[in-house]
């Protein structure tokens, strides 16, 4: 087969997987080396010069002997099978790398075999690239789950960053739909990578030449919409990975049919959850840089996210005691809680608020999103002038905003926040 050929069909076979993730880590070229890394690389981006940062995403083979009933390269699926040799693939990344197509390297693979000969394949991909073709740029490589711990550890040793997709956000849906894998085999490589960080950057303190372990960090994935697990439930599990295993990412994939599969939605009625999928990266946002909690967003009587608008103005809008917050005086947490405010306009006003009192104009220089964050603000005690609301009408306010078609007409308002004159 000619290898043109099998990048067409490993590249397609790689679609799935999400590796749209910053590289992590500054690595500067050195002398006889191909290649760097920095800090704000990533796939699927934009530096600030317009150029497209990118990486090559392609499995190493699509031959499986698992049938996990949600992939599409699953061994009873009828597609055409390929497979790279370690130095076919190298010799793609170098050429794809000095043309200027790419950025990095992104290397999955289905399990051949097994998973220690498939991680086998993968390590000498990667040592060759490493070691003969002297290649300094981004390496994402997928470990895999059930390999002997001394491989992933050789494969942590040579790639940037490591990921072990969790699949599915259930053990009963992994053993319904993948019997060939467990919830243990998955979490023991996840656990096993952020020991080996861990001490990796202990040895590095005592001396700066120690070799480096996926010094990116790791991340997972998981299927949404192919099993009935609620918001809740994928959101606990994910605020518990950060907690446990001190993930970089978790990636959420909306389910895409390919399978007619009795245990999987029908694929001629079933549409891809993509807004779902848009609001659990926004709720994963907030756990990850707004210090919300996964059962602050969720409980027993809300199990999933409004698909009309965003998390935390869900949020918001079920906790008006807490509202509205003085801009002047509130703290960098309280802040953060305000819809229109983020991680960057929250600093920019505990810094600016010391040259003095901040005004709405102001906080519209500030980069704050007055259309949402107005009705939650007051500047030195006054609300925005003429602004009258009731509750109703700020939730048909804050879905209009987001989903127009959504939107209901507006009723009588009547007043929230009454301004003081």
């Amino acid at each position: 087969m000619e290898l043109l050929e099998k990048l067409e069909i490993l590249a397609d076979a790689a679609k799935y997987d999400a590796a749209c993730t910053s590289s992590g880590l500054d690595r500067n070229g050195r002398p006889g080396t191909v290649g760097s890394t920095m800090m704000a690389g990533c796939c699927h981006s934009f530096s600030a010069d317009g150029r497209c940062i990118s990486l090559l995403k392609v499995l190493l083979t699509n031959c499986c002997v698992y049938d996990c009933q949600y992939c599409v390269n699953r061994r009873s699926n009828d597609l055409p099978r390929a497979a790279f040799t370690p130095r076919e693939l190298c010799k793609l990344t170098m050429g794809f790398y000095r043309r200027n197509y790419i950025e990095g390297l992104f290397l999955s693979s289905a399990v051949i075999r097994s998973p220690d000969y498939t991680t086998e394949l993968m390590i000498e991909t990667l040592r060759l690239l490493r070691e003969e073709y002297r290649f300094g740029g981004y390496i994402h490589a997928k470990a895999i789950p059930g390999a002997d711990p001394l491989l992933t550890h050789r494969l942590g040793l040579l790639a940037d960053r490591l990921s072990v997709n969790i699949e599915l956000p259930s053990a009963k849906s992994l053993a319904l739909l993948a019997p060939d894998k467990g919830k243990e085999a998955i979490l023991a490589p996840m656990g096993q990578i952020r020991d080996g960080i861990t001490v990796s950057r202990e040895e590095r303190r005592l001396c700066r030449h120690a070799p480096r372990f996926a010094p990116a960090g790791q991340s997972t994935q998981m299927i949404v919409g192919a099993t009935p697990e609620s918001d809740r439930h994928i959101l606990t599990l994910t605020q518990s990975l950060y907690d446990k295993y001190h993930l970089k990412r978790v990636f959420y994939s909306a389910y895409m049919p390919v399978s007619t599969s009795p245990l999987l939605p029908a694929p001629r009625d079933f549409q891809p959850p993509l807004l779902r999928e848009h609001r659990l990266y926004q709720a994963d946002w907030l756990l990850r840089y707004y210090h919300f909690r996964a059962e602050e967003l969720l409980d027993e009587s809300r199990p999933d996210l409004d698909p009309r608008m965003d998390p935390k103005c869900c949020w918001a809008l079920r906790h008006l005691d807490f509202f509205p917050v003085e801009v002047n005086r509130a703290d960098y947490e309280a802040l953060l809680r305000v819809p229109g405010i983020g991680v960057r306009s929250a600093r920019r006003i505990l810094t600016a608020r010391r040259a003095g009192p901040l005004t709405f104009e102001g906080l519209k220089r500030l980069g704050v999103v007055l259309k949402r964050a107005q009705y939650f603000l007051t500047c030195s005690g006054r609300a925005p002038r003429g602004l009258k609301i009731s509750e109703d009408g700020l939730l048909r306010r804050l879905i209009a905003l987001e989903a127009p078609a959504l939107a209901e007409p507006m009723p009588e308002q009547l007043s929230l926040f009454d301004p003081v004159s």
